[in-house]
């Protein structure tokens, strides 16, 4: 058998589970960003930071994270990088320099029960933001 047809599959499992733990590391920056901007926007009295579905968006993606700990289930990003590595034959090692720089900044060496606190006081802080600073609401009419 040619050597060739089997490398190739290999390769797309890894470039794939690359794609996945890039666009895992996108969503925590977003959710970690997305709430120190919100914080000094409402320090600067940025407009955009009451925009409502950024706001819901940003909470929906938090809640789910929060969710999932608390339920004690692994993140489905996580199982797909992990499974696609394992049919590239190099489970957790992740091939291109983009996917090992995301795979670094995104996993710490804990378990994950020790994260759950963490997530959980992160949520709460961007439900406060909600409470404190409350976006502004697309269907209600902005008095001029």
């Amino acid at each position: 058998m040619d050597k060739n047809v089997l490398v190739a599959p290999m390769t797309f499992y890894r470039l794939l589970a690359d794609v996945i733990v890039v666009l895992h590391f996108a969503y925590v920056a977003f959710v970690v960003g997305g709430l120190a901007a919100i914080v000094l926007g409402i320090a600067m009295r940025w407009v955009w930071v009451r925009n409502f579905w950024f706001r819901a968006i940003h909470l929906a993606m938090i809640g789910v994270v929060v969710l999932e700990s608390l339920c004690g289930i692994l993140c489905p990003l996580t199982e797909w990088e992990d499974r696609l590595r394992e049919l590239s034959g190099a489970p957790n090692e992740p091939g291109t320099f983009l996917g090992r720089w995301a795979r670094d900044l995104l996993f710490v060496d804990l378990p994950p029960s020790a994260l759950t606190p963490w997530y959980c006081l992160f949520g709460l802080g961007v439900l406060l933001t909600w409470i404190f600073a409350p976006p502004r609401r697309p269907w209600k009419k902005q008095q001029d």
